[in-house]
C-alpha cells in the first residue's frame, strides 16, 4: 500500500510481529491508570481501527474480538462490551480501506472519526443498558484526540515499511 493516494513511494510489507508488537503496546497503554481521564483515546481502539485499514486481512475482527476480551477482563466491565466495539470498528475499517486510503492524511482522519466514535458509544450504550453510572460527556473527547494522532500514528507506524531493503545504485525503485 501506498503511503496516500498522491505518494508515488512504495512501502515494503508490514511484518506480523510489528502488527502484535505495536497491538500489545496499545494494550498496555489502555492499562495505564491515566487511560480514564477525559481526553486520552482509546489506544487500542485506534491501532485496531489503523491495522484493519492498512492491513485488512491480517487485522480483522478476529484479532479485534480477541483484543476486547481481553480489554474487558482487564477493565473488569461486561464481558464482550470491548470486544463488540472493536469488532464493529475493524469491521468498519476494513470495509472502508479502500476509500479511506485513497484521501490525504488530514481527511483520513475525518473518515476514521465516526469509527472512533463508534467504540465510544457502543461502550457508553452497554453501560448504560446495565444500570452504570453515566461517565459524563468528557467521555467523548478521547476520539476527538484520536482523531487528531491519525496523521502522527501512520507516520511512526509506516517509518519500518520505508526502510530500503537494499540499496542499489542500478535499481529504479
Amino acid at each position: 500500500m501506498q503511503t496516500s493516494y498522491s505518494s508515488s513511494r512504495i512501502l515494503l510489507p508490514v511484518r506480523p510481529w510489528f502488527i502484535g508488537l505495536s497491538l500489545l503496546l496499545a494494550l498496555l497503554l489502555n492499562l495505564l491508570p491515566t487511560s480514564v481521564w477525559p481526553g486520552v483515546p482509546d489506544w487500542l481502539a485506534l491501532l485496531v481501527v489503523f491495522w484493519s485499514v492498512r492491513e485488512p486481512r491480517r487485522v480483522g475482527m478476529g484479532l479485534a474480538f480477541l483484543f476486547g476480551l481481553a480489554m474487558d477482563v482487564a477493565d473488569a466491565s461486561l464481558l464482550g462490551q470491548h470486544a463488540l466495539a472493536y469488532v464493529l470498528a475493524a469491521y468498519g475499517g476494513s470495509s472502508l480501506s479502500r476509500r479511506i486510503l485513497w484521501f490525504p492524511l488530514g481527511q483520513q482522519a475525518l473518515q476514521v472519526f465516526p469509527l472512533l466514535l463508534l467504540v465510544q458509544v457502543v461502550q457508553f450504550s452497554v453501560r448504560m443498558l446495565v444500570g452504570a453510572d453515566s461517565p459524563g460527556m468528557g467521555y467523548f473527547i478521547g476520539p476527538c484526540f484520536g482523531t487528531l494522532l491519525w496523521p502522527l500514528l501512520t507516520f511512526v507506524l509506516l517509518l519500518p515499511q520505508h526502510q530500503p531493503v537494499d540499496r542499489d545504485a542500478n535499481r529504479p525503485l
